[in-house]
């Protein structure tokens, strides 16, 4: 009985949130609030696990709900839950913030190490062959059907797992991972030019 009150009451919360995005949808910053004080400990913990470090998780959640103010009136139920909708605007915050600490990284090494090389810019050859490879992989993913394709995408370039890609799109898990997996054998099929290109 404890298991089937839990779940009333979870139903019960996402309805309250659901309510809540469309109040924000039209401008009720009291809404904006009252959801924040419901979920910002999960997108908080969420952001924390990907980014490791209090500080960016809590600029990572105030971003989120910035986005949530902006955003509101593009949530549709039909994509998922307020959870899942906030799981996916958190991924994408934190591991854009990786993104960017990675490559200032980079940069300040590369200051650091630079007075130990050479200038090495890529040649006319060189700038073609790479024009030439991103444009192999664009045109693989289009190859993909627009099923293939949002799975992929959701799995590659926004780092959710199939349990979570499933609830996202309302779809069973099976039907996820075999599309995942056939639209990977089909990119497998068309990059395979390039695969032997870069060992050759």
């Amino acid at each position: 009985m404890e298991a089937v009150g839990q779940v009333v009451e979870r139903g019960v919360q996402e309805q309250l949130w659901t309510l809540q995005i469309r109040q924000i949808a039209a401008g009720d910053q009291v809404a904006l609030g009252q959801l924040y004080d419901g979920t910002s400990r999960f997108v908080y913990g969420l952001a924390l696990r990907i980014l490791g470090d209090p500080g960016e998780a809590e600029e990572v959640t105030l971003d989120v709900y910035e986005q949530v103010w902006r955003q509101a009136g593009d949530y549709s139920l039909q994509r998922g839950t307020p959870l899942v909708w906030l799981t996916m605007l958190t991924r994408s915050r934190a591991i854009d913030r990786l993104r960017v600490a990675k490559r200032q990284r980079h940069r300040e090494e590369s200051l650091d190490e630079a007075h130990y090389f050479t200038s090495t810019l890529a040649s006319p050859e060189e700038d073609a062959l790479t024009v030439e490879r991103r444009q192999l992989v664009q045109e693989a993913l289009r190859s993909l059907n627009p099923d293939q394709r949002q799975a992929v995408e959701l799995a590659y370039f926004h780092g959710m797992s199939h349990a979570e890609i499933a609830q996202y799109l309302g779809e069973p898990l099976g039907t996820v991972k075999t599309r995942i997996r056939s639209g990977m054998m089909k990119l497998r099929e068309w990059l395979l030019p390039l695969q032997e290109g870069l060992q050759a």
